[in-house]
């Protein structure tokens, strides 16, 4: 079943008492804020990444309508890509002036996306590219080629002799074909051979079951790709169901709380992640709203770094508080 939610954000909403979060913004400088409405959609809340994504949008949308009433936010959430594309469609029909959106999907999301283009919304990408260069006005997201470049160079130091990995991909979206490609770059001519890439979907119970299938179909296994922190919490239980955790290195990405403070706590899997966090979506809606807010003439692209963490750092990386 799809999961579909949507609230309306304008000045006075439930839930304003939080402070403002933007750097920099002064909540006297509502009154020069030229009136807009501004439509974000985003997947529902159905792992532990989209869950921090959503807790993170609602505290953003949250802090930027107390610091400018005039600006309104219609924020929807979808479990599926149709659900996602109707969404759009319907955020249009109420004329907003701007959209915020991180695709399910890449190549589903292009069209209706290109179409709200062409009625003259600004477009403002989170994380996963479409289909279509050009479409986007604003870019959001972690550096994707240094997160695959990364990951390979984690296993060309943990395989200095050359060795059999698996990879588990995510969902078929350009920032994925972006890692995977830097990756596969990054591994040419060092001896460490792929054995297979499977889908995953960044998804705990995907990676177990593929995690179980590489663990049947190879017997030497020396290391595993996750790709995400979701899917590499399933695989790490395959392969300690199997009983195999002393002879496989495993690497997953995106700083998952629990995944920190498993490296921080020496876990035999797991001694290493990329960071890749869900509060990319801060400043997507921070700086689509400072378009409005400060009639500034905003584009371009707002990379993040996707550094390595381990045991030397990773108190940097971890808040306990956060709910991912």
């Amino acid at each position: 079943m799809s999961i579909t939610r949507r609230q309306i954000f304008t000045h006075g909403a439930a839930g304003l008492a939080l402070p403002v979060l933007a750097v920099g913004i002064r909540p006297a400088a509502a009154q020069d804020a030229a009136p807009a409405r501004i439509g974000i959609a985003i997947p529902a809340a159905t792992h532990g990444w989209t869950g921090g994504l959503n807790y993170h949008t609602e505290r953003t949308i949250a802090a930027m309508t107390q610091a400018f009433p005039s600006l309104e936010f219609i924020l929807t959430t979808a479990g599926d890509v149709q659900t996602q594309v109707n969404n759009i469609e319907d955020l249009v029909a109420q004329q907003i002036d701007a959209l915020v959106i991180l695709p399910m999907e890449s190549d589903p999301l292009t069209a209706p996306v290109k179409a709200a283009k062409e009625r003259g919304v600004f477009i403002t990408t989170v994380d996963r590219g479409l289909g279509e260069e050009g479409i986007e006005d604003l870019y959001v997201g972690g550096n994707n080629p240094q997160y695959g470049t990364i990951a390979a160079e984690y296993f060309k130091s943990k395989l200095p002799d050359g060795g059999k990995i698996v990879v588990m991909r995510g969902i078929p979206t350009a920032i994925d074909n972006i890692r995977i490609e830097a990756f596969n770059a990054a591994l040419e001519g060092s001896g460490v051979e792929v054995l297979d890439m499977q889908y995953a979907n960044w998804n705990p119970d995907k990676g177990f079951e593929v995690m179980q299938d590489y663990l049947s179909r190879f017997p030497q296994i020396d290391g595993v790709w996750a790709g995400d922190d979701d899917a590499a919490l399933g695989a790490h239980a395959a392969i300690g169901q199997a009983g195999r955790q002393e002879e496989i290195v495993l690497l997953g990405g995106s700083g998952m709380n629990r995944v920190i403070k498993m490296i921080m706590d020496g876990d035999s899997l797991i001694d290493a992640d990329i960071f890749y966090p869900p509060t990319l979506i801060i400043p997507a809606i921070e700086v689509t709203a400072m378009r409005y807010a400060t009639q500034a003439p905003i584009s371009g692209q707002y990379v993040l770094n996707s550094p390595l963490i381990t045991k030397d750092n990773a108190e940097d990386y971890y808040f306990p508080d956060s709910p991912y």
